[in-house]
């Protein structure tokens, strides 16, 4: 995991280009944007300071940092508008309950002091930059895109040092954050597709079969012939009804999968594709109930992608351990042009599961294929499962 991406501007040219007059912008934005930082963290430091023996003094310090956050964010946008710069943004204080603990909380906002360090450091710097930009702009503008990018890079740098998470567990964080709310938009989509299938599917037929048996109750004596047709239609709305809940509770959680493992439940999802495919598991145990899951269910997507999408005549399915990581690799001779980002097909859905869950999804693919997609999954252990009682 990157601390920040960057979009990196192309080599400086003696031709401006629009990289150029963006950094340009940039350092002749640094002087008011550097005088109104310096003037803030002066301000609410040495009023929260000075008044520290009232009880005032805290709080408004309290309230300054708080502001502080709100600046860093602001020149984050400002140098990935401009420089093509992008940090992390710094996760979110937790929720405090009480008055005091949220006062604690943000007086020791590592985020917030080093904003308000930026905001004193900038100002020298932001005097500089504009002077030597605006000379440039008006002396040496041949060789402004030369010294452009140089300044702009002492402001990247800046941007990097002061306005980023503070430590690989800050940016962990805020990655998790991110992740959370992958899995629950994840899990609501999964409710409400059982909703809709219990709904469309079982329920209907239910209600149906329901009616036809109270319309059976009430010939019962005076046409048995026509109550017993009507009963033998409802026992094969039964079957059907039936039918569609296994198929139901197969999508949510195979019971295969629990019994028996990856093995069997991988083979008989393979036995449902409509080419033939070739499936190969190499476990010497059987990883947590959620890994398992979660590699089941990439397994049967891919598997649904290779009969709708591929036009492939074979596919194969490997799965294996590679220290604490559980591997899948699942091939097909198709077409190819699959994309982790294919609309349709699922597969960008399946990035975000794996990786809110530590996961790595790739599609090789090229036009004219083969296709060859690898997923990794991070191993658990089922210790845990020694302890449940066996299924009856």
């Amino acid at each position: 995991m990157s601390d920040h991406t960057d979009t990196s501007p192309p080599p400086a040219r003696l031709a401006y280009g629009r990289h150029t007059w963006k950094e340009v912008a940039h350092l002749l934005a640094d002087l008011p944007c550097a005088l109104a930082g310096f003037l803030y963290a002066v301000v609410t430091v040495a009023l929260g300071v000075g008044l520290a023996v009232t009880v005032i003094g805290l709080p408004l310090l309290a309230l300054g940092l708080a502001g502080a956050r709100g600046m860093g964010r602001a020149e984050r946008a400002r140098a990935r508008g401009l420089l093509g710069v992008r940090v992390d943004e710094p996760s979110r204080l937790p929720r405090r309950d009480g008055f005091f603990a949220w006062l604690w909380a943000q007086l020791k906002d590592p985020v917030a002091w080093r904003s308000q360090l930026y905001g004193f450091v900038r100002l020298p710097w932001g005097v500089l930059a504009f002077a030597l930009t605006l000379v440039s702009l008006i002396v040496l503008w041949p060789v402004l895109p030369f010294i452009a990018r140089g300044l702009g890079n002492a402001d990247r740098a800046m941007v990097r040092g002061l306005l980023s998470p503070s430590d690989e567990l800050e940016r962990r964080i805020a990655e998790l954050e991110s992740d959370r709310g992958v899995v629950v938009d994840t899990a609501a989509a999964d409710l409400r597709r059982i909703e809709r299938d219990l709904h469309d599917g079982a329920q209907a037929r239910l209600v149906a079969l329901a009616m036809g048996l109270g319309l059976a109750k009430e010939k019962l004596l005076d046409d048995p012939e026509a109550a017993a047709a009507m009963v033998g239609e409802a026992h094969g709305e039964v079957k059907l009804a039936l039918q569609e809940l296994r198929d139901l509770a197969r999508g949510i959680h195979p019971a295969v999968l629990t019994d028996r493992g990856l093995d069997a439940a991988l083979s008989s999802v393979a036995a449902r594709c409509t080419v033939p495919v070739k499936v190969s598991v190499d476990l010497a145990e059987r990883p947590a109930e959620a890994i398992e899951g979660i590699a089941y269910f990439t397994v049967s997507e891919l598997l649904q992608n290779v009969s709708k999408h591929s036009r492939a005549r074979s596919a194969s399915v490997e799965v294996w351990r590679s220290e604490d990581r559980l591997m899948l690799r699942v091939g097909d001779d198709g077409v190819g042009g699959a994309r982790a980002d294919g609309v349709g097909t699922g597969m960008a859905g399946l990035a975000e599961r794996l990786g809110a869950v530590d996961g790595v999804f790739v599609v090789d693919s090229p036009e004219g294929g083969p296709t060859v997609v690898t997923a990794e999954l991070p191993w658990r252990d089922r210790a845990h499962d020694a302890a449940r009682p066996a299924r009856p």
